[in-house]
């Protein structure tokens, strides 16, 4: 058995316990690293954030995982939005998942795309999750330790908006390589990326660059570019942040079309270039 570290306070601080105290082992932070299934190898491991809800995550989530996998990668999506989950709505899929001894089996989608969702797990998938965090952070770390992946190049973790218990949760127990954030063009964009901003760096977490959704419409006549959620700021966000500009999508209402019918993966997104060779260049 190793050696348990004296804490440096032991029987002068009045305390019962030792537990929650910050001198305990040594002073040294808890590691809170959530081991990988067994016959399960992750290469890399990309977050996809936002500061608040609504901006399609999920559909950016859904737009690089494709890329990827239209490029021969193997690519796996754990839905880590337990409470809101579309992920296997866009792609086609349907529980319930299977398992075994190696651990639960992830559906895999038409194109190949490995996904792990509490959609595919419950029997009613439009039952509400009425969870507590402690509880939907569990859940999350549950689909990275008991599901089977196999062999995934890119892992693409789509997460609840803002900054609670599942976010802290996938950055601390996860060896997330790098986020991307998703934001949209209105007014409370620079706060909204803020928030998740400062809370990559809190944690240590590599920030790829940022994606903005909904930045225009083109006209069906004429193309023109019609910025109907007003002008968009992102490059002056971006560079008061010190990143990247990864893509700015369009309102297509085709996106919708091929995710309402399950199959989004027949759709070329080529508006997030820069954020496929950002992904290429881990």
């Amino acid at each position: 058995m190793a050696e348990e570290k004296q804490c440096a306070s032991a029987g002068t601080c009045g305390r019962e316990s030792c537990e929650g105290c910050p001198s305990a082992n040594g002073g040294e932070k808890p590691d809170f690293t959530e081991e990988l299934n067994a016959y399960s190898s992750v290469k890399h491991v990309i977050g996809i954030v936002s500061g608040k809800g609504g901006v399609g995550k999920s559909f950016v989530t859904a737009a690089m995982a494709s890329a990827m996998r239209k490029k021969g990668y193997e690519v796996g999506i754990l839905d880590a939005d337990i409470t809101g989950p579309s992920i296997p709505k866009m792609f086609g899929v349907k529980g319930p998942t299977m398992g075994n001894e190696m651990g639960i089996m992830p559906v895999v989608a038409e194109d190949g795309t490995k996904i792990m969702s509490l959609n595919l797990l419950v029997d009613d998938e439009e039952s509400p999750v009425v969870w507590r965090g402690p509880v939907l952070a569990g859940t999350v770390k549950q689909f990275w330790h008991d599901v089977c992946w196999g062999n995934v190049d890119y892992m693409f973790v789509d997460m609840p908006p803002g900054t609670g218990d599942v976010p802290l949760t996938v950055f601390q127990s996860l060896p997330v390589d790098g986020i991307v954030i998703v934001t949209s063009p209105q007014e409370l964009v620079q706060m909204i990326v803020k928030k998740a901003v400062n809370m990559a760096n809190m944690m240590n977490v590599p920030i790829l660059g940022v994606v903005e959704n909904y930045s225009y419409i083109k006209c069906p006549d004429c193309g023109k570019e019609i910025a109907i959620f007003g002008k968009s700021n992102i490059e002056e966000v971006a560079k008061a942040s010190n990143m990247e500009v990864l893509g700015k999508l369009p309102l297509d209402p085709s996106f919708a079309e091929k995710a309402d019918c399950g199959r989004f993966f027949y759709h070329d997104i080529d508006y997030n270039s820069k954020a496929y060779d950002a992904l290429k260049a881990l």
